[in-house]
């Protein structure tokens, strides 16, 4: 909903339609040059009344201070709930807080993954290693591919290829061909039929297959007793959660679980390969921290520029880049009222170029990130991972899982833009390259 949708006359079909079929292919093309200035921007969409907040102190008002007013939008349960369930990402109130708790303890301890990610990583790397010099490579999906195998084996202790392959696929599936339409972006009731249930069912056929396998068959005697999965089935045993919970969780980790830190990645690429001398940078500090040997979790310390490399890179072309939510009880955000039912949406990607928040926003600099220069930024002007009680419950997994892979490939590839490409960001669910990401792989000695 940019500053051009103000220039909408309400009542005009036309001119609404136009508006969805933008928002439908790619929500962040809705967002005109204007908004990355204002700090509030309200809209209305026919009867749907929308608020749009990039001023710090009115996200944290909304995902923190005042949380509990603020559920997940619709518009939110409309994309995600057809496939995913009422999941952690989904659910709300004391369903959401019972399965917070139970999830948490797979996500403490994330040393102990380190080793899965380097293992799936170098397995990539063998096979890379077996290509022709200089072959294109899809970035995208191979990233999708080697982040889906890390949470199959660190969730769940499974990392059938056919299994792994068919959750690919279902994802990707489900991220093309599930969208918002008039219905929801408008506001009508949810009664009313959508394509896009049907197109869900279809899209994740593959990974409830794949999952209905991983639950009858559990787990052996000998698996990490701590891994997620073994968590989700002593609940289940419990009577604490039902099956439709177990597997509502389960497709909700594998799906956002590895598409997120996959997208991040591969922008990390897309970002290095444009900009070589942070890409030198990267190199001096994977030289000199690793030798060559393998990162493991004690090295991360040795690693800062490698992490403000994904910071930038998810700052600049955030996974999750819209958050919707939708207020229980009248409210006030900013100066601006916010009826009850309203839509209030807080946007990465507009909040991560905002030109009052960021110095240039638009240029890729991942120093950006030290400790000096972000002492200064507002807190809640940058949130790759969300904030307040809903924060991602991942985020240091992610973080780990992300850094380890950037470098453990960076030390044996670079890797550069195919010629003749066009990389172009889409906001679906996630944000990712319209066309991929194709690139060629260049051995370092």
């Amino acid at each position: 909903m940019s500053d051009l949708s103000a220039t909408l006359p309400l009542g005009r079909l036309r001119s609404v339609w136009r508006f969805v079929r933008t928002a439908r292919d790619n929500s962040i093309a809705t967002y005109g040059p204007d908004a990355f200035d204002r700090d509030y921007i309200e809209r209305q969409l026919l009867w749907r009344r929308i608020l749009i907040v990039n001023a710090p102190d009115g996200v944290k008002h909304v995902l923190v201070d005042n949380a509990d007013n603020y559920t997940k939008s619709d518009l939110a349960r409309r994309l995600l709930e057809p496939g995913l369930g009422r999941g952690l990402l989904t659910s709300e109130g004391e369903t959401w807080r019972h399965h917070r708790r139970a999830m948490t303890p797979a996500f403490r301890q994330i040393a102990r993954y380190a080793p899965i990610v380097t293992d799936a990583t170098e397995a990539i790397l063998a096979d890379w290693d077996r290509r022709t010099s200089d072959a294109p490579l899809e970035v995208t999906g191979e990233m999708m591919r080697l982040t889906l195998a890390i949470i199959a084996r660190a969730m769940f202790s499974f990392d059938t290829e056919a299994d792994v392959a068919a959750i690919d696929a279902s994802v990707t599936a489900y991220q093309l061909g599930v969208r918002l339409g008039f219905l929801d972006l408008v506001g009508l009731p949810g009664w009313l039929p959508r394509p896009s249930a049907r197109r869900a069912n279809r899209a994740l056929r593959g990974i409830d297959e794949v999952i209905g396998r991983l639950l009858q068959r559990r787990l052996p005697p000998s698996a990490d007793p701590d891994d997620l999965l073994t968590i989700l089935l002593a609940a289940h045993d419990a009577g604490e959660l039902t099956p439709r919970e177990v597997r509502d969780e389960v497709v909700t980790v594998f799906t956002a679980g590895h598409e997120t830190t996959a997208q991040a990645v591969s922008w990390a690429w897309y970002l290095l390969a444009r900009h070589p001398e942070a890409e030198a940078a990267l190199h001096d500090e994977l030289r000199s921290a690793l030798s060559g040997r393998t990162p493991g979790f004690d090295d991360l310390a040795s690693l800062p520029y490698t992490r403000m490399v994904i910071e930038e890179a998810m700052r600049l072309y955030p996974p999750a880049h819209t958050m919707s939510r939708q207020a229980i009880a009248d409210d006030v955000v900013g100066g601006h009222a916010v009826p009850a039912g309203s839509t209030v949406l807080i946007v990465p990607w507009v909040l991560h170029r905002h030109r009052r928040w960021w110095d240039d926003p638009e240029r890729f600099d991942p120093e950006r990130f030290t400790a000096e220069r972000s002492a200064g930024r507002p807190r809640f002007v940058y949130l790759p991972f969300g904030a307040g009680p809903r924060i991602c419950i991942g985020a240091s997994f992610a973080m780990m899982e992300a850094v380890l892979v950037l470098a453990t490939v960076a030390q044996r590839y670079r890797l550069t833009l195919a010629p003749g490409q066009t990389v172009e960001p889409i906001g679906l669910i996630t944000l990712r390259p319209r066309h991929g990401m194709t690139m060629q792989l260049k051995r370092r000695q």
